[in-house]
């Protein structure tokens, strides 16, 4: 069965932000890295005022996992503090990240549609009909 965290976006401070939630809740990061460690694409570079920021960080808390990263480049401009947030799915399987993504779907704005990416997730992000921002992964080598 499909597990659910938090996904919380930050504008340039994300980094301060999870610093201050390992002082609070203890641990250490499953995963921190920046924009500029990100592969450059055909077409896409990451401008270089966010290089620095944060593009994924996570924090285990008892049973779940805290994660947030920095808004950048195209991204920036629709930020919105106090709705700055996703509900992170993680699948057990390909085939039920599908069917949650599909699902999911009625009346949705698909921001990226599900796809292998280069950290190696299968992974896609929507907004469902009532204005909720999910993101759907699989990882086969993901273990909780």
């Amino acid at each position: 069965m499909a597990t659910t965290d938090t996904y919380i976006n930050f504008n340039g401070n994300c980094e301060n932000a999870f610093l201050f939630y390992k002082s609070v809740f203890g641990g250490e990061f499953n995963y921190l890295s920046k924009f500029g460690e990100m592969p450059q694409g055909e077409g896409y570079s990451v401008p270089e005022s966010d290089l620095n920021k944060v593009m994924h960080v996570s924090l285990p808390i008892g049973k779940s996992i805290l994660m947030g990263s920095d808004v950048g480049g195209d991204w920036a401009p629709g930020f919105v503090q106090g709705n700055n947030f996703s509900v992170s799915v993680t699948a057990d399987t390909k085939e039920e990240a599908d069917h949650l993504f599909d699902g999911l779907s009625e009346g949705r704005q698909t921001v990226m549609p599900m796809q292998n990416t280069f950290w190696g997730d299968y992974f896609g992000m929507l907004t469902d009909k009532f204005g909720i921002n999910w993101m759907v992964s699989f990882n086969e080598n993901y273990q909780r």
